[in-house]
């Protein structure tokens, strides 16, 4: 395997960490960085595959929930936690609506992010035109956050 064929790899597993519930861009970042990728490759793979589940999410998760609900009732208990998470972070939300979901993705901690994002907007029934927009920008803004964290100002704009 040449060193394109390796970049590849390494780029492809970053893509598939940033789409992981709670590991997300925090992890996929710093993940492709210390595997040599170019920091803002990194950031835009895992911009990309972060954001790839959230559609998905946001207009299928809660007939998904339903669905686990009458396989099992151990199903239901991770369903209920799951909608207990998304209605104790969407107070933000309910608050400052676009700029609420914003910030939930934005910052890079844990419990937040888009996959919480898309799960919260879901719960309050948020169209997807409304919420894609607010969570696309809450990870771009996370994943400028992550790259500055994982290797400096210096690294990001001055080599």
């Amino acid at each position: 395997m040449g060193l394109f064929g390796k970049t590849l790899g390494k780029a492809l597993i970053t893509f598939l960490i940033s789409m992981v519930p709670v590991i997300e861009l925090r992890g996929a970042v710093p993940y492709g960085y210390s595997n040599g990728l170019n920091i803002w490759v990194a950031v835009i793979i895992s911009i990309i595959g972060n954001l790839l589940p959230v559609p998905f999410i946001i207009i299928f998760i809660r007939r998904i929930f339903a669905l686990l609900r009458r396989i099992s009732k151990k199903f239901d208990g991770l369903v209920t936690r799951l909608e207990n998470r998304a209605d104790n972070k969407s107070d933000i939300v309910k608050k400052y609506s676009f700029w609420g979901l914003f910030l939930l993705v934005a910052i890079p901690l844990p419990g937040t992010g888009a996959w919480t994002g898309a799960l919260v907007a879901a719960m309050l029934d948020m169209r997807l035109k409304r919420a894609m927009p607010a969570i696309t920008l809450g990870v771009l803004a996370a994943g400028i956050v992550v790259a500055f964290i994982t290797c400096g100002a210096d690294a990001l704009f001055f080599r």
